[in-house]
C-alpha cells in the first residue's frame, strides 16, 4: 500500500480443493496437534507452516474442511486480535523503540506514521466485521503491553 510498484508474480494454490490421496490425516487427528501448537504460542499462519513443512499437510482446509483459525475459535483458544493487526502493532513498537535511541531518524518517524495509519485502517475494518470489540483503540502507550 505504501510502497512503490510491485510485481504480480505470486504462487497460487491448486484448484482441486479435496485432500490429496497420499495424505491420510483427518480432522480428529489434526485438532489436538493444532491446539497444542496454539498453546505453545504459535499464530495460525505459523501453525500452517509447521503442518506443511513437518507433517506434510499441504492445505489444512482441504484436509479438515475448516481453516486453522476456525478450529481454534471452536476450542476457544483463538488470539484476541487478528494476527495481521498484532504484527503491525509489534512492528510499530519496534520502530518506536528505534526512535527512542535514534531521535533524528526522520525516515523511521515517517514509516511509523505509515504503520500506524495501517493499524487504524485495519482496526476500523475489523470493528466493522465484529472481529475486535468496538471499544478497542490502538494507543502507543497501551500497545507496549502487547509485546511480550
Amino acid at each position: 500500500m505504501h510502497t512503490k510498484k510491485n510485481g504480480i508474480s505470486k504462487t497460487t494454490i491448486p484448484f482441486k480443493r479435496s485432500s490429496p490421496k497420499w495424505s491420510n490425516s483427518t480432522l480428529e487427528q489434526l485438532t489436538p496437534l493444532i491446539c497444542k501448537l496454539a498453546k505453545k504460542g504459535l499464530v495460525p499462519s505459523q501453525i500452517g507452516i509447521y503442518l506443511r513443512d513437518c507433517k506434510g499437510i499441504p492445505q489444512t482446509k482441504n484436509v479438515t474442511g475448516k481453516k486453522i483459525i476456525r478450529i481454534l475459535k471452536g476450542k476457544k483458544i483463538a488470539p484476541e486480535i487478528p494476527e495481521d493487526l498484532y504484527f503491525l502493532i509489534k512492528k510499530a513498537i519496534n520502530v518506536r523503540k528505534h526512535l527512542e535511541r535514534n531521535k533524528k531518524d526522520k525516515d523511521s518517524r515517517f514509516r511509523l506514521i505509515l504503520i500506524e495509519s495501517k493499524i487504524h485502517r485495519l482496526s476500523r475494518y475489523y470493528k466493522r466485521k465484529n472481529m475486535i470489540p468496538v471499544k478497542w483503540k490502538y494507543g502507543s502507550s497501551s500497545s507496549s503491553l502487547l509485546n511480550n
